[in-house]
C-alpha cells in the first residue's frame, strides 16, 4: 500500500466545485511556505451536491467505529490530544488575525438573514433534517476513502458539519493526522445535527488535532468560532480581506498562510521555511534576562526528576510548553535587540509542533555568589515556575530539587535547605502560628507589574548588571507580567528594590493586601536566609517596611473616621498593617533591625 497521505476535501453547499479550483490558491500558498505540491498526496474530493438535493438510494447510516474508553483511557486520550493541540497552537501563534473592518457586524447580520432564503441554504437543511440524505452523503464519502493510513480532512462550510459527523464513523484503520475546518456554521444551533455536539464532548481517539479557521467578515461563521460548543478544539481567526459573501469562499480561506500552514504541517510535517529553527547559537555569555530564565528552568527539570506517574506526566507536559514558549520569547526579544542567541539557549530549542520531539534538559547551573543568590532563590522558591500551568508539588520534592540546584551552583545543598527553612520561618512570623498559604508572585498577575512600572522601574539587584528603569521596563514590555520571565522580573524587582517609591506604592490603597503580603514575606525570608548564612543584612528591607507602615497607618486613620467599619478598604488596610507589624517585630526581636547586631537583643549591653 502507498505511504501517500490522503487529503479529504469536503465542500459546502452549491455545485461542489466540480473542477476542484480550490487546489489552485491552496498549492500557491503551500509553495510560499516551502511545502511541496500535492503530487505525492492522494486527494479525495467527493462531490455530493446532488445528494444534498434529494436521495437516490437508501442506505443505513454508517456505524460509529471505535470502542468506548475507560475513565483512565479517556483521561490519557484527552491529555495526549491537548499536547498535540498545544503544539499546533504554538505553530499558528506566529500569525496575526488582523483587525475587524468597521461596519462588518451590520453587514453580517443582513447576510445571515438573507442566507436562510437561498436555495443553497436548503441543501444544508436537507442534510440536517433528512436521515436518508445524511446517510447517503456519509456513505458516498466513506466509499471513496482507503481503509487505512494517514488522513487529513479539510472541510468548508456545510462540509465542516459533515466532517464532524463523519469523523466518528471512519474506518478503524484511518488515522486523522489533522482536521481543518473553514467557514464553519457549527456554532449556529441549527446545525447541531442529531445532538452532534453532545457526541463530541471528548476528542475522538482517531483525531490528532482540529483547528477551525473563521473570518469575522464571513456571514456563515456568524461572529464567533466553534470552540464555545466544542471546547477541546482550537479556533483561529484570520482576515481574508473580503467583507461580503465572498468572505465565505473556500478559495479565500485556502489562500491564507495560516490555513495553508496547518494543512501543510498535517500532510508533510515541519518543512515550512518560516518555521526552520536555528540549531546552533553562538558561544557568548548569557545576559541577565537569559540567566534569570535558565535558573528556574533548571530547577523545574530537577523537580520533574523526582515525580512519578500521572503527576510526572502532567508536569512534563506543562514544562514542555513553558520551555518552548520561553525559548521562543527570548529568540524574538533577541531578534528585536539584534542580539545573537547564546548556545546555552539554542540547545534548549525543539519543535513544539512535533508532539514526539524530545525536550532537551537545561545544563547544570553555573556558580553564583551567595550574595546574589539570596534574593533570586527565595523568589524562585515562592514562584510558580511553570506559569500559566498550576500543579501542586509536595514541598519535600521542591526542597530536594532546590538542594540539588544550590549544590550545582557551588553553594552546597544545605543552602537549598536554608532557602526553604527561611520561607517557612517567614510564613510563621507573618501568620502568627496559624497555617497560611504560600503566596506566589504569579498569582498577583498584572497588579504587581503595574506596581513596578508605577515606581519608574526598579533595579533588579538579584541579577548582577541589571539596573535602572529602562532595563526593567523593556524586559516587562518584551515578556509581559505573565509567564515565567515576566513573573520573575516583577517579583525580583519588588523583592530587591531599595527606593522610597516602593514604600509609597505599597501603602497606596490601589495595592492589594495580597501584593503587600507577598512582598513582605519574600523580603522577610531573604532576611532570615541572610542571617542563617552570616551575610550582611540589606538595610533597605527595614526602611521600606517602616516607611510603608507609616503610609498605611496614615491612610487608615484618614478613612477610619468617616468610613463604615466593615468596609472592604479598611479591612485591606488592616491586613497590610498586621503583616508589616509582624515582619518588623520579627526583625527587631531577632537582631535584624539596622543598628542592632545579629543575635543581640535590645537589653544586651
Amino acid at each position: 500500500m502507498s505511504n501517500k497521505p490522503t487529503l479529504l476535501f469536503l465542500h459546502g453547499v452549491g455545485d461542489g466545485d466540480k473542477d476542484d479550483n480550490w487546489k489552485i490558491p491552496f498549492t500557491e500558498a503551500l509553495a510560499q511556505l516551502g511545502y511541496p505540491d500535492l503530487e505525492n498526496v492522494r486527494v479525495v474530493a467527493p462531490k455530493y451536491s446532488h445528494a444534498l438535493k434529494g436521495w437516490d438510494y437508501k442506505v443505513p447510516l454508517p456505524d460509529v467505529t471505535g470502542k468506548p474508553l475507560s475513565r483512565e483511557q479517556a483521561k490519557k486520550n484527552r491529555r495526549d490530544f491537548e499536547r498535540r493541540m498545544g503544539a499546533i497552537e504554538f505553530r499558528l501563534g506566529r500569525h496575526n488575525g488582523g483587525n475587524i473592518p468597521p461596519g462588518v457586524d451590520s453587514a453580517i447580520d443582513a447576510a445571515v438573514g438573507a442566507a436562510a432564503k437561498l436555495s443553497k441554504f436548503r441543501q444544508a437543511q436537507n442534510y440536517i433534517k433528512s436521515p436518508q440524505i445524511r446517510a447517503q452523503v456519509l456513505d458516498h464519502i466513506i466509499s471513496k476513502l482507503p481503509p487505512s493510513g494517514q488522513l487529513v480532512i479539510v472541510a468548508h462550510s456545510l462540509g465542516s458539519v459533515i466532517a464532524a459527523d463523519l469523523i466518528r464513523r471512519l474506518p478503524v484503520g484511518l488515522k486523522v493526522a489533522g482536521m481543518v475546518t473553514i467557514g464553519s456554521p457549527l456554532a449556529i444551533g441549527f446545525f447541531d445535527v442529531e445532538k452532534l455536539r453532545d457526541s463530541l464532548k471528548e476528542p475522538p481517539t482517531n483525531l490528532d488535532w482540529w483547528v477551525n479557521f473563521w473570518n469575522a467578515s464571513d456571514p456563515v461563521a456568524a461572529h464567533r468560532g466553534v470552540s464555545f460548543v466544542i471546547p477541546w478544539m482550537l479556533d483561529f481567526r484570520i482576515d481574508t480581506k473580503k467583507v461580503d459573501v465572498h468572505a465565505h469562499d473556500a478559495n479565500e480561506y485556502l489562500s491564507n498562510r495560516a490555513v495553508a500552514s496547518a494543512i501543510g504541517f498535517a500532510l508533510f510535517g515541519s518543512r515550512s521555511k518560516e518555521l526552520v529553527k536555528a540549531s546552533k547559537g553562538l558561544d557568548i555569555p548569557l545576559d541577565d534576562t537569559e540567566r534569570l530564565a535558565l535558573l528556574p528552568l533548571r530547577y523545574a527539570s530537577l523537580i520533574l526528576m523526582r515525580l512519578e506517574g500521572d503527576l510526572k506526566d502532567r508536569y512534563a507536559g506543562a514544562l514542555r510548553q513553558v520551555q518552548a514558549t520561553l525559548v521562543d520569547n527570548i529568540r524574538q526579544r533577541n531578534d528585536r535587540e539584534q542580539r545573537p542567541i547564546p548556545s546555552e539557549i539554542a540547545r534548549l530549542d525543539f519543535d513544539l509542533s512535533d508532539p514526539d520531539a524530545i525536550v532537551p534538559a537545561p545544563l547544570p547551573s553555573s556558580h553564583m555568589p551567595k550574595e546574589d543568590a539570596v534574593a533570586l532563590l527565595t523568589i524562585i522558591a515562592a514562584e510558580n515556575i511553570i506559569r500559566p500551568f498550576e500543579i501542586e508539588i509536595a514541598k519535600d520534592k521542591q526542597q530536594a530539587a532546590m538542594e540539588d540546584l544550590t549544590a550545582e551552583m557551588g553553594l552546597g545543598s544545605r543552602f537549598g535547605t536554608a532557602v526553604f527553612d527561611s520561607a517557612r520561618t517567614a510564613q510563621r512570623a507573618l501568620g502568627a502560628d496559624r497555617e497560611v498559604n504560600w503566596l506566589k508572585w504569579g498569582a498577583l498577575g498584572a497588579g504587581a507589574a503595574v506596581l513596578v512600572l508605577a515606581t519608574g522601574g526598579l533595579a533588579l539587584a538579584a541579577a548582577p548588571g541589571v539596573a535602572g528603569a529602562a532595563v526593567i521596563t523593556s524586559a516587562l514590555a518584551s515578556f509581559g507580567p505573565g509567564g515565567m520571565i515576566g513573573g520573575l522580573l516583577t517579583a525580583g524587582t519588588l523583592a530587591t528594590a531599595g527606593g522610597g517609591g516602593i514604600a509609597y506604592s505599597l501603602a497606596n490603597p490601589g495595592t492589594t493586601a495580597e501584593t503587600v503580603e507577598a512582598f513582605v514575606q519574600n523580603r522577610l525570608a531573604a532576611a532570615v536566609l541572610r542571617a542563617s548564612q552570616d551575610l550582611d543584612q540589606d538595610p533597605a528591607t527595614w526602611r521600606i517596611l517602616a516607611e510603608t507602615e507609616i503610609g498605611i497607618r496614615r491612610e487608615h486613620e484618614r478613612l477610619d473616621e468617616f468610613s463604615d467599619k466593615s468596609g472592604p478598604a479598611l479591612n485591606e488596610l488592616k491586613r497590610k498593617i498586621t503583616t508589616i507589624e509582624r515582619a518588623l517585630k520579627y526583625l527587631s526581636e531577632n537582631g535584624l533591625e539596622p543598628g542592632i547586631p545579629a543575635n543581640r537583643s535590645y537589653n544586651e549591653d
